[in-house]
């Protein structure tokens, strides 16, 4: 994984706690998004842990460089989150996560193996700011539903709209009574059509099409 921090700190602290997991590699570190944008490109790693916040280019115009260039790369944003009002913007730029600095190392860690492993992951704090920020945007236009929708079945329309629900594979399985495995498959098929890079970009896509609607 690459860190991306402006605090030299933060970058050695999780250095040295990621070192005592064999599964987990730093491969580089940069202190700014311009680093951290050359440095994806050069090295190609599987994470990006991006701090918002960094001087030259933020983290959010280095994470849509990143992402716009073609890179395989999977982003997480780690933030301070009470001084930052742009998880809507980190989410729309490609991050596939979204994590605070005191969580815990543990947690901080399962999430980048989540991430690597292709699924897509928000603190739960973060989410329900997530869900406020959808709560006061309009959805998409109705006459605009169906051409975003035109190769969606309608069961895989309701796996979106569970998946904007924020349910996982096997309670999707349970609600729809179907097998894991197809649940799986539903999602596979619905990154695919609507060319959503992880399951975080397919709950955005759910409440922009107005499947889920956020309460109030």
């Amino acid at each position: 994984m690459l860190l991306a921090d402006d605090q030299p700190l933060v970058r050695a602290g999780l250095r040295v706690l990621i070192a005592d997991n064999p599964d987990l590699e730093v491969v580089g570190e940069a202190g700014t998004g311009v680093e951290a944008v050359d440095l994806t490109r050069r090295l190609a790693p599987d994470v990006v842990v991006m701090d918002i916040r960094m001087p030259v280019m933020d983290g959010i115009a280095a994470t849509r460089m990143i992402v716009e260039g073609g890179s395989a790369a999977k982003v997480i944003m780690l933030t301070t989150f009470d001084d930052d009002d742009n998880v809507y913007g980190a989410l729309r730029a490609g991050a596939s996560g979204f994590l605070v600095k005191d969580m815990a190392l543990d947690d901080i860690l399962g999430a980048v193996r989540v991430v690597a492993a292709g699924d897509g992951l928000i603190a739960p704090s973060v989410t329900r700011r997530l869900i406020a920020e959808f709560a006061g945007r309009p959805t998409a236009a109705p006459s605009a539903r169906p051409a975003a929708l035109a190769t969606v079945t309608d069961r895989e329309r309701e796996v979106l709209t569970l998946v904007g629900q924020g349910l996982s594979n096997t309670e999707i399985a349970e609600r729809l009574v179907i097998s894991v495995a197809t649940a799986k498959t539903h999602v596979a098929r619905l990154f695919t059509k609507l060319d959503a890079r992880d399951r975080v970009h397919l709950v955005i896509m759910a409440y922009e099409l107005g499947l889920v609607t956020p309460s109030r």
